[in-house]
C-alpha cells in the first residue's frame, strides 16, 4: 500500500515545484514599494561587486604581500640562526645582537636548553600564523614555536638550534603583515556610502512624482478636488501625469452633461405634471379621475428620485462630518416611524467625507430598513483606513441572485422589500452611486437579525 508522502509527490503538481515555493517565500519579504524595491536593485549589485572585490583582494594582495614579508622576516632570522651556529657556543653573540637589532630592526636573544612551549590556538584571522609557519618550516627547517596572538604588536619566534639553546626573536607585526588592509576595506566603504547617498537622494526625487499621481489618483476616486497637481519628473511619469489629467477631465464632463441631462429632463417634464395637475383640479371632484391623480403622483415620485440621482451626481466640497450628529438623526427618523434603532460607533468620530452625499447616502440604507423592518441596528467603524457603516435589519431581505440587481436604477422586484407605490427604484442605486464616488462601495448580505445587511466601506 502507498505511503502517504508517496501519494502526495505523485499529486503534487506545479505549484508544489520547491524552487516556486522559494519564489513565493521570498516574494512575502521583500518589500512591496518601489523605492524600497529600487533601493535594493542598486544596493545588492553594488553589495555584491564589492564582495567579489574584496575576496580577490584578500585572497590575491592581502595574501602576497603578507607572505612577502614573512619571507623577508624568515630570511633575516634564518640568517641569525647561520651566524649563530658559526660562532662557537662560547663566544659572546652581543654583536650579533646589535647587528639584528640596528640592521634588521629584531630584538634576539639566545637562552640556554629548555623545550619549546605547546602551540598556541589558532586565531581566527589566521593568514599571518599559517604563512609564517610554513616560511619558517621551509626556510630554517628546526622546531619552532610562534605567537602572533600574545602582543598585538609584536611577533614572537622560538626556534631550537642544534646544540639544545633556545633563540628567540621578537619582530614588529607590520613587517611580517600587511596590516593596512583596513584602508582598502575603509575607502570601499565610505566610496559605497557617498554612492549610495547619491542614489538615495536621486531616487527619491524620481518616486515623488510618483506619489504625487497616485495621491491625485485616490483623492480624485475619493471625490475630492485635486487643484495643484501638475506632471513633474520623467518623460514616462510626466506622460501618465497627463494621462490622468485628460482622463479626470473627460469624466468629469461626462458627469456634468448627465447631471445637466438628468436635471433638465426632470425640469421639463415637472412643468408638463403641473399643467397635468391643474387640469385635473379644474376637472372637479370626478372619481373616475382617481386613477389618473394617482398616476400622477407616482410620476411626481419618480421624478424626485430623477432630481436625487442628479444631485448624487453634483460635486460638493470634501469636509468634516460626525457619526454621532448622523447617529442621532437617523435615530429621530426611526422613532418618527415607530421603529426600534439600535446604534453603535467605534473610533474617531469625525469622519472625512462629502457630508451631504455621505448623510443622504447612510439615509437611503436607513430609510429602506425602516420601510421593511421592525428592529434595526446601525454599527459604524472608523479604523486608519477605512470607514464602516454595517446596517441590520429583522426584514425580509433580499434573495442573493437579485442583491447585485437592486442597485441598477428604476430596478424593482416583484417581490422582495422594495415593492413599494412610494418607491421608485432609485435608492439603493443613488446609495451605491454615492459611496463609489468617495472611492468605497456598498454591499448586501444577510443579517444576524434574521434581514438583509447593507455595508457601506469607504476610505477614511
Amino acid at each position: 500500500m502507498a505511503s502517504f508522502d508517496s501519494i502526495r509527490r505523485e499529486t503534487a503538481g506545479p505549484a508544489d515545484n520547491p524552487w516556486k515555493r522559494f519564489t513565493r517565500w521570498l516574494r512575502r519579504r521583500l518589500p512591496m514599494g518601489l523605492y524600497a524595491r529600487s533601493l535594493l536593485i542598486v544596493i545588492i549589485p553594488m553589495v555584491l561587486l564589492q564582495s567579489v572585490v574584496a575576496f580577490v583582494f584578500m585572497e590575491r594582495h592581502w595574501q602576497l604581500v603578507t607572505q612577502r614579508l614573512s619571507a623577508a622576516v624568515t630570511g633575516d632570522v634564518a640568517a641569525i640562526v647561520d651566524l649563530i651556529a658559526t660562532f662557537p657556543a662560547d663566544r659572546d653573540i652581543s654583536e650579533i645582537v646589535r647587528i639584528a637589532r640596528d640592521q634588521l630592526d629584531l630584538s634576539i636573544s639566545v637562552e640556554p636548553g629548555g623545550e619549546l612551549p605547546p602551540p598556541r590556538p589558532k586565531p581566527f584571522f589566521e593568514i599571518l600564523d599559517q604563512i609564517l609557519s610554513e616560511e619558517i618550516s621551509n626556510q630554517i627547517r628546526r622546531p619552532f614555536w610562534i605567537d602572533t596572538v600574545g602582543n598585538s604588536n609584536l611577533v614572537e619566534i622560538r626556534i631550537k638550534l642544534d646544540d639544545g639553546r633556545m633563540l628567540r626573536v621578537y619582530a614588529r607585526r607590520n613587517q611580517a603583515y600587511a596590516s593596512n588592509t583596513h584602508i582598502f576595506i575603509v575607502w570601499m566603504v565610505a566610496a559605497s556610502l557617498v554612492l549610495l547617498s547619491i542614489a538615495i537622494l536621486f531616487l527619491r526625487g524620481q518616486i515623488r512624482p510618483i506619489l504625487a499621481l497616485t495621491k491625485a489618483a485616490e483623492a480624485f476616486g475619493k471625490g475630492q478636488k485635486i487643484d495643484d497637481f501638475a506632471p513633474r519628473g520623467a518623460v514616462e511619469i510626466r506622460r501618465a501625469g497627463l494621462a490622468f489629467i485628460q482622463m479626470r477631465e473627460r469624466i468629469e464632463r461626462q458627469i456634468e452633461q448627465r447631471t445637466a441631462m438628468l436635471t433638465g429632463v426632470s425640469h421639463d417634464l415637472r412643468t408638463i405634471l403641473t399643467r397635468f395637475r391643474l387640469q385635473l383640479a379644474l376637472a372637479g371632484n370626478n372619481p373616475d379621475l382617481d386613477s389618473l391623480n394617482q398616476d400622477v403622483d407616482d410620476m411626481q415620485n419618480m421624478l424626485e428620485g430623477y432630481l436625487a440621482f442628479a444631485r448624487g451626481e453634483a460635486e460638493e466640497d470634501v469636509g468634516q462630518l460626525k457619526l454621532s450628529d448622523l447617529m442621532t438623526r437617523l435615530a429621530v427618523e426611526a422613532e418618527l416611524h415607530g421603529k426600534t434603532l439600535t446604534t453603535s460607533i467605534e473610533g474617531e468620530d469625525e469622519v472625512r467625507v462629502r457630508p451631504n452625499a455621505f448623510t443622504r447616502l447612510v439615509a437611503n440604507l436607513a430609510s429602506n430598513a425602516y420601510r421593511y423592518a421592525n428592529r434595526v441596528n446601525i454599527d459604524a467603524r472608523h479604523s486608519a483606513k477605512w470607514v464602516t457603516i454595517t446596517v441590520d435589519d429583522d426584514g425580509p431581505g433580499i434573495p442573493e441572485r437579485s442583491r447585485e440587481d437592486v442597485f441598477k436604477p428604476f430596478f424593482r422586484l416583484d417581490e422582495a422589500r422594495n415593492l413599494d407605490s412610494s418607491g421608485t427604484g432609485l435608492g439603493l442605486a443613488i446609495a451605491r452611486d454615492i459611496a463609489r464616488s468617495h472611492g468605497g462601495n456598498v454591499t448586501l448580505g444577510d443579517s444576524p437579525l434574521g434581514g438583509l445587511r447593507a455595508i457601506v466601506r469607504v476610505p477614511a
